[in-house]
């Protein structure tokens, strides 16, 4: 077997303890290696058997049982894979009370994993640790002197270090060594001990009839106390917030959304929590906002052009009656072959609104072609234009079709849950729009005339049947 690449799929693991323990996660599961592409696919190095062979993995199937493997570790939160654009879908949670936001995190969190067909959900919520706590007594602080930030600066400096630039330095002949003084580990972990810290005091303290100490104990300005809390939290405009990073694992964004919205945890969020939209979800809004505003773009630019060369404000319309034809077909399409209507669905859907054109394009030039230079009636010009022009637009709508077959299908390595709405809706459009093109523009042709020569028509009728009366009188 020959091994023409070698890839990597990112795992990350988050375990519930401060220090990563290798003999927990090595008991618990076997070691995952490293997967190589070869020419019958990718292979899982040295788990090829647990993985169901190499023969039938694929980039999704192993990034699927990868996660799967990685569920049974009790406690830890796992990332298979990159997670590129297209890939996921992220649920935001904000709020300004911690406890509520908490809460209505756990629950739809719970929710959310009960939807099928997801890959891995990871919370930013951060994992609760056990830290110390210091809550300063104010009034008490305040009378001896001490501010916050000293009581901050003198924790920070025994337990974790000065910063650098305040280190004293030894001086070796080639270099400066930093001197970081803290307490050991285990005196970090005495609460009496901690409160014996001296923390300065700026002698401004109220006057009562003594100045305060230079230095008083942390215990005497500040209780301590063993609690547990986040060791990180993450804001977005302002307010706590919780984001879900859901992988697709292939599905329609639109439709994880949807089923998203409609958990009940979503919908009965409690006081105080909002949802926001983030990420590829508030993408795809404002491009279902935009697009009404891009398709009369669109056509409006293709009117002004198609006016610029017939040289004629109503045959245009006549070409533009092709897109209502191509848009059926792009949705049967899409409905056919099970894609969702999601953000690759209407880039395909502006692609084919320039495409669809080409067919009514033929047929009407050569119509008017056909009357204006070899004298034809405007019936055998049409008859002329869909006898001659029906194997052209055949031919062009077959290359195209055939072009996009292999994006339709998925064909190659790279994910193709993107790629491949776009394609089926494109050809879905073409052959509705070329069958239909064929019977529908020839009557809309005539109508179109009629609208145009109709007034010309009357006018010309009605001054002959007055010129027929001012002849008759004597």
């Amino acid at each position: 077997m020959r091994i023409t690449d070698v890839r990597t799929i990112p795992v990350e693991v988050k375990l519930p303890k401060p220090v990563f323990d290798a003999n927990y996660t090595m008991a618990t599961k076997p070691a995952l290696l490293v997967e190589v592409e070869t020419d019958q696919g990718l292979v899982g190095l040295g788990e090829a058997a647990h993985f169901g062979g190499p023969m039938a993995s694929t980039a999704q199937v192993i990034e699927h049982e990868l996660r799967e493997a990685l569920s049974e570790l009790p406690g830890v939160r796992t990332k298979v894979g990159l997670g590129g654009s297209g890939e996921k879908y992220i649920l935001v949670l904000s709020g300004d009370d911690p406890q509520a936001l908490a809460l209505a995190a756990r629950a739809v969190e719970k929710d959310l994993r009960t939807i099928p067909g997801l890959g891995s959900i990871n919370s930013s919520a951060a994992l609760v640790r056990p830290e110390i706590a210091v809550r300063p007594d104010f009034a008490r602080a305040a009378d001896l002197g001490v501010t916050t930030a000293s009581i901050g600066d003198t924790l920070r400096i025994a337990t974790v270090g000065d910063y650098d630039v305040s280190l004293p330095k030894l001086n070796l002949p080639q270099r400066q060594v930093p001197v970081v003084v803290r307490l050991t580990p285990e005196a970090r972990q005495d609460l009496s001990l901690l409160a014996r810290l001296a923390v300065p005091s700026s002698g401004s303290g109220p006057s009562t009839g003594s100045a305060p100490p230079p230095v008083v104990m942390l215990g005497q300005v500040a209780s301590l106390e063993l609690s547990s809390g986040p060791a990180l939290i993450d804001r977005y405009d302002r307010s706590r917030n919780v984001n879900f990073e859901i992988e697709l694992a292939g599905q329609p964004l639109g439709e994880v959304t949807q089923a998203a919205q409609d958990l009940p945890s979503i919908k009965n969020l409690p006081p105080g929590v909002r949802q926001t939209e983030i990420g590829d979800a508030e993408v795809m809004g404002e491009l279902f906002a935009s697009f009404g505003l891009a398709m009369l773009t669109g056509v409006l630019c293709i009117y002004i052009v198609l006016v610029l060369l017939f040289k004629d404000f109503l045959q245009p319309v006549t070409i533009l009656a092709a897109l209502p034809l191509s848009l059926g077909g792009a949705f049967v399409g899409l409905l056919a072959a099970g894609k969702g209507f999601s953000m690759p669905s209407l880039i395909g859907l502006v692609m084919l609104m320039g495409i669809a054109t080409k067919n009514s394009i033929l047929l009407v030039e050569y119509a008017i072609v056909a009357r204006r230079d070899h004298g034809m009636s405007r019936w055998d010009a049409l008859l002329d234009a869909c006898h001659k022009r029906a194997r052209p637009i055949v031919m062009t709508t077959t290359a195209m079709g055939a072009g996009m077959l292999p994006i339709a299908f998925g064909a190659g390595i790279a994910d193709p849950s993107f790629r491949s709405p776009m394609a089926v809706a494109v050809i879905g459009g073409l052959i509705t729009s070329t069958f239909l093109s064929l019977l529908v523009i020839p009557v809309v042709f005539t109508y179109v005339d009629d609208l145009g020569h109709g007034p010309v028509r009357l006018w010309h009728r009605l001054r002959g049947r007055k010129a027929g009366v001012a002849g008759s009188q004597p």
